[in-house]
């Protein structure tokens, strides 16, 4: 197991028991739309490989899912806790502004955070039991931006969305998350952290001051 996924697995224990496994698949299902753009290099084949991912998704609501990991999983996992198929599809329009936009300028930047960002946090929401102060658009889009900042090749656009995630993380960091939803905020602290770094700078997966913040996290909510 990686320092990354080892951090993953730490996070996920922050979620109630009974809902862990939705928000893991949740994260699986992110993280392979992120391989699917990450192996793409023409931008028609990539459309066609996330358009299997949205009818895939959507068909969740009326048939059984395929012989595939994460949909196994999201069947599972997470449409019994009241996500839909189709809501899990909206999260697939947030990574296909990353192929239809020549230039990640302010408005295709927000649409892929809050696409991928706010409606991955939504989900998870209402998969582990939200409550209303818990900021689950702000953190999500700054969490998004802020991951997409540290893969992005131009200086400009990784600066940009650099900034976009500091406001959404700033106006997260105001609220106190509650109990249930503490596995995101410790993903949004650590995106906080991240993005403090030097642009190229390799966050320190376990080091024992990150690890402390986590677990003070846990206890504070904060």
């Amino acid at each position: 197991m990686t320092p990354e996924e080892a951090e993953r697995q730490l996070i996920l224990t922050y979620a109630p028991a009974r809902r862990r496994d939705a928000l893991a698949a949740l994260l699986a299902l992110d993280d392979a739309l992120a391989r699917l753009l990450a192996t793409t290099s023409e931008p028609a084949l990539g459309q066609i490989r996330l358009q299997w991912w949205r009818d895939a998704l959507q068909r969740l609501d009326s048939a059984p899912p395929p012989a595939e990991p994460v949909l196994v999983a999201l069947a599972e996992s997470v449409l019994p806790a009241g996500v839909s198929g189709a809501a899990l599809a909206e999260i697939v329009e947030g990574w296909d502004v990353l192929i239809e936009s020549e230039q990640l300028d302010a408005e295709a930047l927000e649409r892929f955070a809050k696409g991928r960002g706010e409606t991955l946090f939504a989900l998870a929401g209402t998969a582990l039991g939200a409550r209303a102060g818990d900021p689950l658009a702000e953190a999500g889009r700054g969490w998004a931006l802020a991951d997409l900042s540290r893969h992005l090749d131009r200086a400009d656009e990784a600066e940009r969305a650099r900034e976009m995630a500091a406001r959404h993380l700033e106006a997260a960091k105001r609220a106190r998350w509650s109990g249930a939803m503490r596995a995101l905020g410790g993903m949004t602290l650590l995106a906080r952290r991240d993005l403090a770094l030097p642009r190229g700078g390799q966050p320190p997966v376990g080091s024992p001051a990150r690890l402390a913040r986590l677990l003070w996290h846990r206890i504070s909510g904060r």
